[in-house]
């Protein structure tokens, strides 16, 4: 017998997908997306630089993000480290 159940976090319409129907989503989710930004009523070389544009703009928020944010939560820890829970160095470790 055949798992009805829902399986947590997927809806069940995704759980029984084929090829077929993913290649359908994916349009749709694309077709969505031409609606939600407007940019369906642009002719396909506006579309091609909108979407060139929004693409350069979101890998650059990416590689931004990957590189600047492990830099910045280091140092907020560091910096809360030693405001709440840091030791006082010895003036003896200072010396040597």
């Amino acid at each position: 017998m055949p798992f009805r159940g829902n399986i947590v976090g997927i809806p069940r319409r995704l759980q029984r997908m084929n090829f077929k129907n993913f290649r359908e989503y994916l349009s749709w989710l694309y077709f969505q997306y031409l609606l939600i930004t407007g940019i369906y009523v642009l002719e396909p070389w506006e579309k091609s630089i909108f979407n060139s544009i929004l693409f350069s703009a979101i890998a650059m928020v990416v590689y931004t993000s990957y590189v600047f944010i492990p830099i910045h939560v280091r140092l907020a820890l560091e910096f809360f480290h030693e405001i709440f829970g840091g030791q006082p160095e010895s003036t003896m470790t200072l010396m040597n």
